[in-house]
């Protein structure tokens, strides 16, 4: 079941093809073409161009960053060849061959050390030596480890996906450098460990069924094989369709992995990496990918993952626990990771698969891709060490075309309830929300990673801003925030083990009422939540606005003996920052380790982030701190070196046991803090219908916006549901309105939705509503809602 991520970070270290394996699906050609003289030819023909793909083309290996990546790799296989000492039992003294994860490092470093023979400009670039030296590594991990006599042991994944793919890049690099004999041996190494049955009717999934065909597809090219490559290809077909449960892309752009889990930004970032790859090797070629349900990967690069993707970066919400593994920048081995190392493979990949998409596909990508260039400010793509060459080049290609126009970020709000996250886009910044339910887990750990990510799907609220704090998460945050002070949050402050609920125990809380309803750009946003091995219960929900996200928490009941939280921010500053808090225009000491409990806040201000408000004045607590950890803390493979950041926290504490406690905040994020006073004294702004365990609810009048979040049938403000539902209502100034409803926990079979509002008529509806009657209020009736997925049902009327 798992895959150990800290693995494929090699790959990318070593610029080996983790983002360009993929492969393709369907219209098998038939052995006997395949074996004519001219498909012959094309074998060599793929291999030249699986090389192409691997050490890139058309750069000048003298000029930025092209100079400093080959210096850098050469300074890795330096390193390497200067350690590597060949015994029983392991090929470098550190990794012992008994261990699977070791012989897929073992690989790994070879691969660097061919790479840096290949590649111009290393230092070490066509040194008889340094070939000797891989030549006789590939032997030893043959003979003690990997061949074909072997069994596979430890990590399933090391046998059939780590090492296969490395040793099946080194050996397409270095083809004409090994002997028949050595590529005959490697070749039988991976037909043991990843058989044609590996790809059987129902064998993996997702990113790792990719990853198998990709073995198989490299394996039928290296070995002149035409079954390997149509097995290959075809077996890519399952997963192009949408699903409706488990693992896959689902048709509101989610994607699953293991089951439960969102996980768009690290298992699907691989599944387009492998599927670009192969796409465009195969492109072409006797074996080119026809099935049309391709068409689904395609379409996932703007429906699936630009969404997810801010300034480069790689939402964390939809990343799992490739969050706990460590970024720290310095050293000649330094892995960059983080939101922005996820953001910057996925641009490479989206880059890569254009070459086999349509002409029109491929220019309003590289837009995209341009665009997110331009704007990472924090991270640049072109400096991130990463990257291997290739995916170097044919970025730079893409910033440096004249012809491509870059695409500035979109506004607007997106849901994607099958995998309960969501994504506010406004102009100037970008917010994520993630949830959890019976369908979707709190968090995933396991291979010792992410070892404190319990409340992570507790409601956790991240932002970014256009210009500023886009290192917020990637700065040392999650090895330093208290993991039970997310932001956006509302959990139990019961003490949890490491790795609480179990490795790949994947914990679902026991709920149903979770997702909302948007009309595209605001949104009504709910989550009854259940805290991990708590008693923890709360109603929360989210209207996300024009400037702004509201949030009410009500029902927080506990009787876990500790006190229950809900917290409004948890602010990253910096290794040295001092960004003033103002509240009620007072502003707060700066000294590390204050903290206060504020009575009669109306807001809150942190300066060169944004503002709070807390409608009607609330008792806020504030702490201003330095939080030291190490990777180690939350990642058994990580770093122990120790990590200091600053941290600015606000939030409403409920006490021990509560019973029935509420509150509510306004998020502005860049707002000044004359912007954020101006909100806080403009009282009519907003109207809280309610936040109890019932409904949840707000009218903005100047929005025209209506919206409730029916946790049980009821009323509030002129809106009434005989069933629990999501309800937002917005009134344009046109004389039109729109009223968007949904079912989130997907049970009814009849839903009837009142608006107190006079109506004259109804100018579209989806099929679900079997009957919408109009006049001096509007009265819909659904029907069978259980198909829907959750979806958003939007109705526009003509206001009387």
């Amino acid at each position: 079941m798992s895959t150990p991520w800290s693995r494929r970070s090699f790959f990318r270290l070593s610029g080996s093809a983790a983002l360009l394996a993929g492969i393709s699906s369907t219209g098998p050609a038939s052995a006997a073409s395949a074996q004519t003289p001219e498909a012959g030819d094309a074998y060599d023909a793929l291999r030249g161009a699986w090389r192409e793909m691997l050490l890139g083309g058309g750069f000048d290996p003298a000029a930025a960053p092209f100079a400093e990546k080959l210096a850098l790799l050469g300074s890795q296989a330096g390193e390497h060849r200067s350690t590597m000492a060949a015994a029983n039992g392991s090929l470098w003294p550190d990794l012992p061959l008994n261990l699977s994860s070791s012989i897929t490092a073992s690989y790994t470093r070879l691969a660097a050390m061919a790479q840096a023979h290949a590649q111009p400009g290393t230092g070490l670039t066509g040194s008889s030596a340094l070939l000797g030296e891989i030549s006789t590594g590939l032997d030893h991990v043959h003979d003690q480890a990997y061949n074909a006599s072997r069994s596979p042991f430890g990590n399933w994944w090391d046998f059939q996906i780590g090492s296969p793919q490395a040793l099946l890049d080194i050996s397409t690099i270095l083809h004409d450098r090994l002997s028949a004999a050595q590529l005959a041996r490697h070749l039988a190494a991976v037909d043991r460990f990843v058989p044609d049955s590996s790809v059987g009717a129902y064998t993996g999934t997702g990113a790792n069924r990719v990853d198998l065909c990709r073995s198989l597809a490299l394996r039928g090219v290296l070995g002149k094989n035409p079954a390997k490559i149509a097995l290959a290809r075809d077996a890519l077909s399952p997963v192009f369709p949408f699903v409706t449960t488990g693992d896959g892309f689902y048709a509101d752009g989610s994607f699953v992995q293991h089951t439960w889990l969102a996980y768009t930004g690290s298992y699907g970032a691989v599944l387009l990496g492998g599927l670009a790859g192969l796409f465009s090797l195969l492109k072409g070629s006797p074996w080119a990918v026809s099935d049309p349900h391709r068409q689904t990967v395609l379409d996932s690069v703007e429906k699936s993952f630009a969404p997810f993707l801010y300034n480069g970066l790689m939402m964390d919400a939809v990343s799992g626990r490739s969050t706990s593994r460590g970024n720290p920048r310095t050293g000649p081995l330094g892995f960059q990771g983080g939101d922005h190392g996820r953001g910057h493979g996925v641009l490479a990949a989206i880059v890569l698969l254009g070459t086999a998409a349509s002409g029109a596909e491929d220019r309003r990508w590289r837009g995209l891709v341009k665009g997110w260039i331009q704007r990472d400010y924090y991270s640049p793509v072109l400096a991130d060490t990463d990257l291997g060459v290739a995916a170097l080049a044919r970025l730079r290609a893409v910033r440096d075309d004249d012809a491509v126009t870059p695409i500035a970020e979109p506004t607007g709000h997106r849901l994607f309830p099958s995998m309960d996250r969501a994504v506010h886009r406004r102009p100037g910044w970008a917010a994520s929300v993630s949830m959890a339910s019976r369908r979707i887990g709190l968090y995933e750990t396991g291979n010792g990673e992410n070892l404190r990510g319990w409340h992570t799907g507790a409601g956790m609220l991240q932002w970014w801003g256009d210009t500023y704090a886009n290192g917020q998460f990637t700065d040392g945050f999650w090895p330093t925030v208290d993991p039970y002070r997310l932001p956006g949050t509302t959990v139990s402050k019961k003490p949890l083990a490491d790795a609480e609920g179990g490795a790949w125990a994947l914990p679902r809380p026991d709920v149903t009422w979770v997702g909302g309803s948007t009309d595209g750009e605001y949104a009504a946003l709910g989550q009854f939540v259940r805290g991990l091995s708590s008693t923890l219960y709360a109603k929360k929900s989210w209207f996300c606005l024009d400037d702004s996200v509201v949030c009410l928490t009500g029902s927080v009941r506990c009787t876990d003996g500790a006190a229950a939280e809900t917290v409004v921010e948890n602010r990253n500053l910096g290794a040295s920052g001092g960004h003033a808090l103002t509240v009620n225009g007072a502003v707060q000491p700066a000294a590390l380790g204050w903290s206060a409990t504020l009575t009669g806040s109306r807001w809150a201000h942190i300066a060169g982030h944004g503002g709070y408000v807390f409608p009607g004045g609330a008792t806020v607590k504030a702490l201003r701190e330095a939080r030291t950890g190490s990777w180690r803390d939350i990642n058994t493979a990580g770093t122990v070196d120790p990590v200091t950041r600053r941290y600015l926290t606000l939030w409403f504490d409920h006490g021990v046991d509560p019973v029935d406690a509420s509150c509510s905040s306004v998020l502005l994020p860049g707002a000044t803090a004359a912007a954020t006073a101006a909100r806080a004294a403009d009282t009519g702004w907003i109207v809280i219908l309610a936040n109890d365990n019932v409904r949840q609810g707000v009218v903005v009048p100047s929005l025209g916006v209506t919206a409730v979040n029916f946790w049980f049938a009821g009323s509030a403000g002129a809106l009434t549901a005989d069933n629990p539902a999501c309800v937002l209502v917005r009134e344009h100034g046109d004389g039109t309105a729109t009223v968007c409803v949904c079912d989130p926990m997907r049970m009814r079979t009849g839903l009837t939705v009142r608006w107190n509002r006079a109506v004259a008529s109804v100018l579209s509806q989806p099929a679900t509503v079997t009957s919408a009657v109009t006049g001096a209020a509007l009265t819909l009736t659904f029907g069978d809602l259980r198909g829907q997925a959750g979806a958003t049902q939007r109705i526009k009327v003509a206001l009387g």
